[in-house]
């Protein structure tokens, strides 16, 4: 009988413990998720500017939703723009996270990071209009190339020695574009065929496709360490599951079919 009862009170103490550890987080503790309009990975209704929490769509948007609900850490979710701005919130302000963030040399040390969540193709397009050939970023260096400020796209595009003109929103690019404003337009790819659709953009020229980017959870650095590995296992496990997260939308499954544990 004694060795039972030992065995059951070191039971017991190693689920106090691992219950402890799981509680480090404070009561109600929650999370102020903020992403923008890009689609398909996320988007507000009608691709609208802004929207909050049910109304906000998209193949990243079902994956977060889905680790923050495996990982019991609440949220408050809203898509709103500029880009620039909701960026630069979320390294200023404790308790925000942001997605779908590429991870760059420049930001890497500037928050805590979960993923990753889908990848997307970084592209030059030139307009109908235009004609040219380029098969390295080098040869883009004297060419005025338009990209959305604090971009995963505009971020490497620095690091490779080119200067782009940054907007505030990959429409004021695609329009810039469209009036000859701009040689090229540096963005991602599916994203952009979404903002050709919608503004009635027909006949873009993929002119170079230079970088395959995975898509991020980034969160404030003061972010607890027991939120991101409670994140991050989450997501482990639907990365372990295969296409789960797309399951709505199979269609962009590719989306998300290299995306690996790390």
């Amino acid at each position: 009988m004694g060795l039972p009862r030992i065995a059951i009170l070191l039971l017991s103490i190693l689920l106090a413990i691992s219950g402890e550890a799981h509680a480090e987080l404070p009561k109600n503790y929650q999370i102020i998720l903020q992403t923008d309009n890009f689609p398909p990975f996320n988007m507000g209704p009608s691709h609208k500017n802004f929207a909050r929490g049910d109304e906000v769509q998209g193949i990243a948007t079902d994956t977060v939703r889905e680790i923050f609900k495996r990982a019991g850490i609440g949220y408050s979710l809203t898509l709103r723009s500029p880009w620039d701005r909701i960026y630069t919130q979320t390294l200023t302000d404790s308790g925000h996270g942001l997605f779908s963030v590429a991870r760059t040399t420049q930001n890497e040390g500037q928050f805590k990071w979960v993923g990753p969540l889908a990848r997307y193709e970084s592209v030059l397009l030139a307009a109908a209009d235009k004609r040219i050939d380029l098969s390295t970023l080098t040869q883009a260096k004297e060419l005025q190339i338009g990209a959305q400020k604090s971009s995963g796209v505009s971020q490497y595009l620095e690091s490779q020695g080119l200067r782009p003109t940054d907007s505030l929103s990959e429409e004021e690019n695609l329009r810039k574009l469209l009036s000859g404003r701009l040689d090229l337009w540096a963005t991602a790819d599916p994203v952009w065929r979404y903002h050709a659709k919608e503004q009635g953009a027909e006949g873009l020229t993929q002119v170079l496709s230079f970088r395959a980017e995975d898509l991020y959870l980034a969160l404030h650095k003061d972010t607890p360490d027991e939120a991101v590995e409670r994140l991050q296992g989450a997501l482990n496990e639907v990365i372990g599951e295969g296409y789960a997260g797309c399951s709505k939308t199979p269609d962009l499954c590719y989306l998300i079919r290299d995306r690996k544990v790390p």
